[in-house]
């Protein structure tokens, strides 16, 4: 959050349904969370102002657009020095088949979440995109076979 703006347990509610339905109306979102409309609108307003709320998003099944496969990719680098991670930060951003990159303890460095139309179509992305980003050491891949959220996400 940019600002540290105070968040009370009522924030904190508006936050959570509009997590889940981002959609909502004003009117249905105040009645969840025991307000009436004008007090939940000048709340959410400046919950945005603050960047508590960074936007609203569709949620789209990838099938919809040629991404019907996702693989988790476990990335480790070869250096760990400021500049090499900020390279590979740079240039794996650029990737618009990587829908979401962490950066995570454990065995590897980075895991990202990588949406294509299917095997071959990794099979390319990975030989010919993921392996000339700068500073990787190794990958792994990790085929997702279903998933059990009931969103999605």
């Amino acid at each position: 959050m940019s600002n540290n703006l105070p968040i009370d347990e009522v924030d904190r509610a508006i936050l959570t349904v509009l997590d889940k339905y981002g959609r909502i109306s004003n009117a249905e979102l105040a009645e969840r969370v025991g307000l009436s409309p004008s007090p939940c609108l000048r709340r959410v307003r400046r919950l945005e102002e603050s960047g508590a709320i960074r936007g609203y998003q569709a949620l789209v099944d990838p099938a919809a657009i040629g991404r019907s496969l996702r693989v988790f990719a476990g990335v480790r680098l070869l250096r760990h020095g400021r500049e090499d991670v900020a390279a590979f930060e740079r240039a794996v951003v650029q990737l618009s088949e990587v829908a979401h990159t962490h950066h995570v303890t454990g065995t590897y460095d980075y895991l990202l979440q990588v949406d294509v139309a299917d095997l071959p179509a990794y099979e390319q992305f990975h030989a010919h995109r993921l392996a000339s980003l700068p500073g990787i050491a190794s990958v792994s891949s990790y085929v997702t076979m279903k998933t059990l959220s009931a969103d999605g996400r």
